[in-house]
């Protein structure tokens, strides 16, 4: 869903003021590394929604920048764990009514400094962001808000109106998007329905709500 290579960019330009405890780095002997542990929702929760798992991949974003004059990498492993919610049309076939996502990507911390700039994005720049990396996506338009617990952490969902382009269609969707700390890493929500589907909100929260993070890959 994400991708964070505009975001790591950000990340390596920071790490060009950063010197402390990264020699091997700072002489080009090896790349700066860092790397997320993967979060999903509870298996029996998103049963109970009604998505199934459509797998987790990994995204790597390897970065190459000069410092001194010369070449230098950091390298950063994010996690996507990737859920749908389809329904059967007979003769139709099945239509893909719900897409849900969580994204874990390493906080980049150096010399108690946090360099990741997906920590100071807020919901409005992330479904900026997400829009910025995916051209589908238009006529994004904030509804509301509201707090829920996630690992015991309060987190804000914020739910906006958009217009997808899907298989040249367009329709009028509902964007849920959250993101809270946990551990080394910063994790990413992202639910996205029909709008006809309003009642699918209480399904996208209780998956948000369900989120584990780490587990198991």
């Amino acid at each position: 869903m994400i991708s964070n290579r505009r975001a790591l960019a950000a990340v390596a330009v920071a790490l060009l003021l950063v010197t402390s405890g990264c020699i091997g780095f700072l002489t080009g002997d090896e790349p700066l590394t860092f790397s997320a542990e993967p979060a999903a929702a509870d298996e029996a929760t998103a049963q109970e929604a009604g998505y199934e798992l459509n797998g987790t991949r990994t995204l790597e974003v390897n970065e190459t920048f000069e410092v001194a004059g010369q070449e230098r990498q950091v390298v950063a492993t994010n996690y996507l764990t990737d859920y749908r919610k389809s329904v059967e049309l007979g003769a139709l076939g099945e239509a893909e009514v719900g897409v849900f996502t969580v994204v874990s990507t390493p906080a980049v911390e150096i010399a108690g400094r946090t360099l990741n700039p997906i920590g100071s994005y807020s919901n409005a720049r992330l479904v900026q962001f997400v829009q910025e990396q995916y051209s589908g996506m238009s006529d994004i338009e904030r509804v509301s808000e509201q707090n829920v617990t996630v690992q015991g952490t309060e987190t804000t969902v914020t739910k906006f109106s958009a217009t997808a382009t899907i298989e040249g269609r367009e329709v009028d969707v509902f964007v849920h998007v959250t993101k809270y700390r946990d551990g080394d890493d910063f994790v990413l929500a992202l639910g996205v329905y029909p709008q006809q589907l309003d009642g699918e909100e209480e399904n996208v929260l209780a998956l948000i709500r369900s989120i584990e993070h780490p587990v198991s890959e």
